[in-house]
């Protein structure tokens, strides 16, 4: 996924800086970058961040570092932020978001006079780089934003940071947040809203879809106007977001005890014990304990102190070892026991099939799955929630296609989302048995979206129907 941090100071903002992107270290795994602009001009670190946390990484930087204003990522695959010299002068860039049709974009790019573009590591072009030069294609910066966002297909949401002032512009379609804080003597810019209370900040607002503004340490100024179209991407409170988070005024770890909520209802288990997956299913865990009664219990523990999270590494052997190792059993909350387990989605089901099996291992009688959204059956388009090549790693596809065979068209595709059809069921018991679960059941889409508490028409929801 990726998060920022930006600040705009009267004074020097590299603490701020510092710590307000080290907030974001849950949604990034492999790269993270500051950059400061000060009486010396910009100055930048880039640092790989897959095996120490960023504090560890960033520490001797940020005694060198100064500036009063500045751009920090924490990223899940390109270095950034990048310092580009171009006809709007210098400045620094920072994107999140997912672009689709690069090779057309660069190609365009190409034809319009650029030279180059540099070649990350993995054979990739950075899609920071790209979006800085569609940028560079109009007259000025507000402009440039404009035309890369309606370019681009997928979604992309944009921190710029000039000698004058730092541009924040949020996705054409509001997929990803982008909240505004103010203290005395200076404003920020953060994807997580908890990002910058510790650091002194109070909430001002946040910026709705496609809205750009610059921030200065003496205001933010709307540039352009935000639209009345919003998606923003509802697997942000399911997963994604901080428990301490809220988007669009909705908290995330309350949504999660709705979700549980809702569960519980729909529900006709009779364990005796609930219980999440660390971390993001306690929550859900939680909620759903509180409204059947049954108790809620951690019957095993995750491992933090040296584990990294389970989605960082980009080969897929490597993460089901780590979510492995991580997970500690307790074996006297487990043996004799039925369980009910909540997770907060299954997508290849690699690890939950293990995490299932070790229950057994110690000695659980029953272990019944809950996720707490509905089942994923379409590969996102806007968001870098999986890096996979193929909607064939989902569970879901796979199973579809060996019932179905490869070519599956649209409206097949409608009644595997469908949780009133016969194939939805077909496929939830098929995946039952193949991950060896004692019973199946997901959530709905309807209670799932009757969670989050705002319009459904706002909410993105393509991954489990289809539908942007």
């Amino acid at each position: 996924m990726g998060g920022f941090f930006a600040v705009a100071s009267k004074e020097d903002c590299v603490f701020d800086l510092f710590f307000g992107t080290d907030y974001h270290s849950h949604l990034g795994t492999r790269r993270a970058g500051l950059a400061v602009h000060g009486q010396n001009g910009f100055n930048r670190a880039i640092h790989n961040i897959e095996n120490s946390p960023f504090r560890t990484k960033f520490e001797s930087d940020f005694h060198k570092m100064e500036g009063t204003m500045g751009v920090g990522c924490i990223s899940d695959y390109e270095p950034q932020p990048l310092i580009v010299r171009s006809h709007h002068g210098t400045f620094a860039i920072s994107t999140v978001g997912k672009i689709n049709n690069t090779d057309k974009l660069v190609e365009e790019v190409f034809g319009k006079g650029n030279s180059h573009f540099l070649e990350m590591s993995g054979g990739d072009i950075n899609a920071t780089e790209l979006v800085a030069a569609l940028i560079n294609q109009k007259e000025n910066i507000v402009e440039g934003i404009q035309y890369a966002q309606d370019v681009i297909e997928g979604s992309i949401t944009i921190l710029i940071l000039t000698a004058k002032g730092i541009y924040a512009a949020r996705d054409k379609f509001g997929r990803t947040p982008v909240v505004l804080g103010k203290k005395d003597g200076a404003y920020c810019a953060s994807f997580e809203s908890f990002a910058y209370l510790n650091l002194g900040y109070e909430p001002l607002r946040e910026l709705g879809p496609g809205e750009v503004v610059v921030l200065t340490p003496e205001a933010v100024v709307t540039l352009v106007k935000p639209g009345s179209d919003m998606k923003i991407c509802t697997f942000l409170w399911v997963y994604y977001g901080y428990p301490s988070s809220s988007y669009e005024g909705i908290s995330v770890e309350q949504m999660r005890y709705n979700c549980g909520s809702l569960l519980a209802k729909r529900d006709d288990a009779n364990p005796d014990i609930v219980a999440g997956v660390p971390d993001s299913g306690t929550a859900h865990a939680i909620g759903y304990a509180n409204e059947s009664g049954i108790p809620f219990s951690r019957p095993f523990i995750k491992y933090t102190p040296t584990w990294p999270r389970s989605f960082m590494p980009t080969i897929q052997s490597k993460r089901n070892l780590i979510a492995k190792m991580k997970l500690i059993p307790v074996h006297d909350l487990i043996k004799d026991k039925s369980l009910l387990l909540i997770d907060d989605s299954i997508v290849r089901g690699t690890q939950l099939r293990e995490t299932t099996e070790f229950l057994y291992k110690s000695g659980a009688k029953e272990v019944h799955i809950r996720p707490a959204c509905p089942p994923l059956v379409y590969g996102c388009k806007y968001l870098n929630f999986s890096r996979s090549s193929s909607e064939m790693d989902l569970i879901t596809r796979r199973i579809i296609a060996d019932k179905e065979g490869a070519d599956v068209g649209e409206d097949v595709l409608k009644e595997y989302s469908n949780p009133d059809s016969d194939r939805y069921a077909y496929m939830n018991e098929e995946i039952r048995k193949q991950l060896n679960f004692t019973s199946l059941r997901y959530h709905r889409l309807d209670d799932l979206c009757e969670s989050v508490g705002i319009d459904r028409s706002k909410l993105c929801t393509y991954c489990w129907n289809g539908e942007e």
